[in-house]
């Protein structure tokens, strides 16, 4: 495999390189096809690396992202018989034993595990994930080797090797892979967040985990019902005021970042479904990150600077979102992003695209080689999904005002040297405990 990387990376990064400097650029380059061919070959790990460079706009033109976006679907399921197999000797018991029913036809593939559809001895409808044969072990063996080619990348001189970090790409990709392979970290997130929901005041319901069901390699929870929140037929039809469920679904998100401290890492829509009566139910949660009080408090700076303006604001919120190496250029730091902030300021507040600015400001971060925190860096992504996700039922939503207010709700107004301005009140409210 190692000779495969060999002779495919510096094809690859010559591509990339060429195509990013190009002006225009084919809808398909011809390079990003070879790139995720050559990633699909390798196997589940470079599946995942795939799927995690689709998202990173500070690295890969645009129509390599939505090139190798379609690894997040273009995954061929596993043997049936596997799949018994598997569940069998995870649960220690035979498949008729554990379930009443099992649906031999897979609900989904994906690149470390499937899910099948069951019923449970009472009549339970659940749904069954089971992890690849095998694939733990093959991403370990995967990822001592990519953290040996980002380590002697890292070696290498030049501007490029500064602004991809390398071994800071290594290290969050394996964090969120090996927690992606374990089930049990899963259900216990899904645990955690069902609790929270539960205290708070959003519609938002999450599906139990039948533990006894569970393990490593198999995850067993109750089926979600509902519309998949881009059936946007099936909302209208069942009554359901479509800008309103984006707010709604919008504040739920930002309940977990502001509120949590642990949020869903993987918010596309078939992850989120919609009930007739307007709640949520959300499922999936082996991409999950973190967000402890102090990382919060300077996010909150953050979106301070940015709703105002202050790139010496932006700058200072950097240095306390815990990162590794210290401001090098301050003074250029702050001066580019002050142009990055010139280019919203003409814009009225509430017409700020937060998701894509976020973007930019971790692009700005990596130029400048700062190492932010790896769940940092998944929340910018999933920012991005979040606020597309509502645009899907909204074209003319926009998340900025969603987290302006969550931001004011838990720091107050005294998140600058500036107050932020009140947002207008949205029809979904944040909890009544705020």
């Amino acid at each position: 495999m190692l000779r495969v990387l060999a002779a495919g990376g510096g094809r690859h990064a010559r591509s990339v390189a060429a195509d990013r400097r190009a002006r225009v650029l084919p809808e398909v380059p011809r390079g990003a096809v070879e790139l995720r061919q050559s990633l699909q070959a390798l196997g589940p790990t470079y599946v995942k690396l795939g799927q995690l460079l689709s998202t990173r706009a500070d690295l890969l033109p645009e129509g390599y992202q939505r090139e190798l976006a379609k690894l997040q679907t273009q995954v061929p399921p596993f043997p049936t018989d596997d799949v018994v197999a598997t569940i069998e000797a995870e649960l220690g018991q035979t498949i008729s034993s554990a379930f009443f029913s099992f649906q031999r036809e897979p609900l989904a593939a994906a690149s470390i595990g499937q899910v099948h559809a069951a019923t449970l001895h009472d009549g339970t409808s659940v749904v069954i994930k089971v992890r690849r044969p095998d694939v733990a072990r093959l991403v370990e063996e995967d990822l001592q080797l990519v953290d040996r080619v980002a380590h002697l990348v890292s070696r290498l001189g030049g501007s490029a090797r500064r602004r991809i970090d390398p071994e800071g790409i290594s290290h969050e990709f394996s964090r969120v892979l090996r927690r992606e392979c374990d089930y049990l970290a899963e259900a216990a997130v899904a645990d955690e967040l069902r609790a929270e929901f539960t205290r708070s005041a959003l519609p938002v319901s999450i599906p139990n985990v039948h533990h006894q069901l569970t393990t490593s390699g198999v995850l067993t929870m109750d089926r979600a019902e509902g519309f998949r929140i881009d059936d946007l037929s099936g909302l209208i039809a069942a009554g359901l005021h479509l800008p309103t469920v984006a707010e709604t679904f919008a504040n739920a998100f930002m309940s977990m970042v502001f509120t949590f401290g642990v949020f869903h890492g993987d918010p596309h829509p078939g992850n989120i479904f919609v009930h007739s009566s307007g709640d949520f139910t959300l499922i999936d949660f082996g991409k999950h990150g973190r967000i402890d009080p102090e990382i919060r408090s300077s996010l909150g700076l953050v979106v301070a600077g940015l709703v105002t303006n202050d790139a010496e604001a932006l700058v200072t919120a950097l240095e306390g979102l815990d990162v590794t190496d210290d401001i090098k250029d301050r003074a250029g730091l702050t001066n580019e992003m002050g142009v990055l902030l010139d280019l919203y300021r003409e814009r009225p507040i509430g017409e700020i695209p937060i998701g894509e600015v976020l973007g930019d400001v971790v692009g700005v971060a990596r130029r400048h080689r700062l190492r932010l925190p790896p769940d940092l860096l998944l929340l910018t992504t999933t920012v991005v999904m979040c606020e597309g996700v509502a645009r899907q039922l909204d074209p003319n939503f926009v998340l900025q005002p969603v987290v302006t207010r969550w931001a004011i709700s838990l720091f107050g107004t005294d998140l600058s040297r500036q107050p932020l301005p009140e947002p207008e009140e949205p029809s979904g409210e944040p909890p009544a405990n705020l």
